[in-house]
């Protein structure tokens, strides 16, 4: 991202990076690193905490330049068994990072053992891998509709078609009952 305006990588993802929390990129940000570049104004971030991390997360974006929900709102979302989030968002730009820590996915092992680090504005950021933001965004596409979702996994299958794992996603995408959101992404 050109010039010296603080980007999502700049203010998120490099401090994290650097505290050591364990994380993986995901959602529209991803699909932009597998596909082609589109507007955003935040980063999804599937991160690997447990509440003692809470601290680092509080030391790590000082209430100074960012708002970090109350540490009680953190532990609560780290407890739940599915759908955990919390955000953070850096008051001197108004970008945010939403930060989903439950671990309840069927493919939330697979996808730490298989996800990339590449070096992104200088630094390394982790990605997830690009069959778990697909089957991401298909399930965020049967929920709510939104055909952006679509247009990034079409992106990321033209781009980075050669290093997705179809079969394997194919599997999931059946395991899921995705086929149908699937089929609509195939079809175009």
């Amino acid at each position: 991202m050109p010039g010296d305006e603080p980007d999502l990588y700049t203010v998120f993802v490099h401090p994290l990076h650097q505290a050591g929390v364990r994380y993986m990129i995901v959602g529209s940000v991803a699909s932009m690193h597998y596909g082609e570049p589109r507007f955003t104004m935040d980063v999804d971030l599937v991160v690997h905490l447990d509440e003692p991390e809470i601290a680092t997360i509080t030391a790590t974006f000082p209430e100074a330049d960012y708002y970090v929900p109350p540490a009680a709102a953190m532990a609560e979302e780290i407890r739940r068994s599915a759908r955990g989030h919390f955000n953070l968002i850096h008051l001197p730009t108004g970008l945010k990072a939403d930060f989903y820590p439950s671990r309840n996915h069927p493919y939330w092992e697979w996808s730490w053992a298989h996800r990339r680090c590449d070096i992104v504005e200088g630094h390394s950021a982790c990605f997830a891998p690009p069959e778990y933001v697909i089957l991401s965004k298909l399930e965020f596409y049967r929920e709510g509709g939104s055909e952006k979702h679509l247009r990034d996994i079409r992106s990321m299958l033209a781009v980075s078609g050669d290093e997705i794992d179809r079969a394997l996603l194919e599997r999931a995408v059946a395991e899921f009952g995705l086929t149908d959101q699937w089929a609509r992404v195939v079809a175009d």
